[in-house]
């Protein structure tokens, strides 16, 4: 990828490697909404950003340099070779069309305490409805930035009850959240040192606290601490193996499964595959 830099914005040259909606209405993450000028804004820790296309390029805004180096290109997850993976894959047909059609979605390399309370929140939910609790969340406990709030820091979250979350109506997720906060804060639970370990062992640590499922630690692991290796399965990813590879993914895609199945879950999308 080329970057150009000018007057607090980046222009990214992608070769149709980077696809703003794909990669920000795939389930992967919730605080990235498009405003009505057709621009994306999101927020990430205590980051306000702006994203657009223009003649085949990513435009990102407000960003410096310095800032984009050092925190964007990682979280965009841009020094990873999704052309290489994608070629990989082909080996399979069947991973060859869905990568075919699920070019540009790109897996972000989220902050791991944010993605294991979004997808804790998500449990048994739908999309608006998990926005919706997070954006309370962060209005009502995180800090006020440029134009929304920052997301509230496990700290934070760690001093409150299951009553002073009512407001939030997430309903049977709110002790699980406390306990994650408590465990995070109290460092029972070292989110770096888990993203550092084998996805089994990251996966034992993460279901010790209350309400964490395979499925939710999987998703942390994927989205918030860069294992693409791992594969979270839901009803639709399980069927879709069965559907298509006999309950388990070809070998070319083993170390790319947290890739292919984005890929997977957008070409039955598009498709209108009846799995």
């Amino acid at each position: 990828m080329r970057y150009t830099f000018n007057d607090n914005k980046v222009e990214i040259e992608h070769n149709g490697l980077f696809d703003l909606k794909k990669t920000f209405e795939c389930g992967q993450c919730f605080r990235f909404d498009m405003t009505e000028n057709n621009i994306w804004h999101g927020v990430v820790r205590d980051k306000e950003i702006n994203l657009y296309e223009k003649s085949g390029k990513v435009v990102i805004y407000p960003v410096t340099k310095e800032e984009f180096e050092s925190f964007w290109c990682d979280f965009f997850d841009l020094n990873r070779d999704y052309e290489a993976i994608n070629n990989k894959l082909s080996e399979n047909d069947v991973l060859k069309n869905a990568a075919s059609y699920g070019k540009g979605i790109r897996i972000l390399k989220q902050d791991p305490w944010e993605a294991l309370c979004s997808f804790i929140i998500s449990q048994n939910n739908n999309i608006p409805r998990i926005k919706g609790i997070i954006k309370r969340l962060c209005e009502t406990y995180g800090n006020k930035l440029r134009n929304d709030y920052s997301f509230p820091c496990a700290d934070v979250i760690a001093k409150l009850t299951v009553e002073d979350l009512a407001p939030l109506r997430s309903g049977f997720r709110a002790k699980y959240i406390i306990d994650a906060a408590k465990k995070v804060s109290s460092g029972e639970i070292n989110l770096e040192e888990i993203a550092a370990q084998s996805g089994d062992e990251a996966r034992e640590k993460l279901t010790t606290i209350y309400g964490v499922g395979k499925k939710v630690a999987d998703c942390t692991l994927l989205f918030g601490m860069g294992h693409i290796d791992i594969c979270p399965i839901d009803v639709w990813i399980k069927r879709a193996l069965s559907y298509f590879f006999n309950n388990d993914f070809p070998e070319c895609a083993k170390e790319y499964a947290g890739i292919a199945q984005q890929y997977l879950f957008y070409y039955a999308r598009e498709t209108k595959l009846n799995l």
